[in-house]
């Protein structure tokens, strides 16, 4: 009796082994699953100002320990930024510039090393400023859904003090439909990384 017992208490602790290994498995198999669905969900950023917000898509490519991710800045919200609020002016702005369009762009090192430093630049640190501020927009350049490729025609870069980990500019393009589609090409002279292309399916959804 007490054998018999033995082995069907070693049964049930095989089969609940079993069982758990098979529990454990297929949870780790789900888990993975739906950690890759995580990552491949599109990214957004929220502008918002007072009572108005916009949701534009954020576009991350990931080369050599440096994370480049652009972002299309609402045309309206930028406006507003700038005209302290003032709704009756935007409107008019808008219909002026609507063929415009502006894109943040963030460069951050894996480690929030300062990318600016002649260790990834080969550059000197005032240098290396200098094309930030005023070389690199002969870098990038936005291809339409209607096939123009249209030059960056000015950029402003954020100079942030080494108080953030990233490097952020924005971007301006000229006599772009509204209606298009953009993706934005950069020839990546800075931090030697070659044609790195960013596209945008969507525009700013006001919310």
């Amino acid at each position: 009796m007490k054998v018999l017992t033995s082995i069907f208490y070693m049964g049930s602790f095989r089969k609940f082994s079993y069982y758990s290994l098979f529990i454990g498995v297929l949870g780790a198999m789900i888990s993975c699953n739906n950690s890759g669905k995580a990552k491949n969900q599109p990214a957004y950023k929220i502008y918002s100002l007072q009572q108005q917000g916009w949701k534009s898509k954020r576009v991350t490519q990931f080369v050599n320990n440096i994370n480049y991710t652009a972002t299309e800045v609402p045309i309206q919200y930028y406006l507003l930024k700038n005209n302290q609020n003032n709704e009756a002016v935007v409107d008019s702005l808008y219909q002026t510039n609507i063929k415009e369009r502006i894109v943040e762009i963030e460069f951050q090192h894996v480690n929030e090393a300062d990318l600016l430093l002649k260790d990834y630049t080969n550059k000197t640190y005032k240098d290396a400023v200098k094309y930030m501020a005023f070389t690199i927009e002969k870098d990038f350049s936005i291809v339409t859904s209607s096939n123009d490729t249209i030059s960056c025609s000015g950029v402003n870069f954020e100079r942030n003090f080494k108080v953030a980990p990233f490097k952020r500019m924005l971007l301006y393009f000229n006599n772009i439909n509204p209606n298009d589609h953009i993706k934005l090409i950069y020839q990546d002279h800075l931090f030697g990384n070659g044609i790195i292309k960013f596209n945008f399916n969507e525009t700013p959804l006001k919310l």
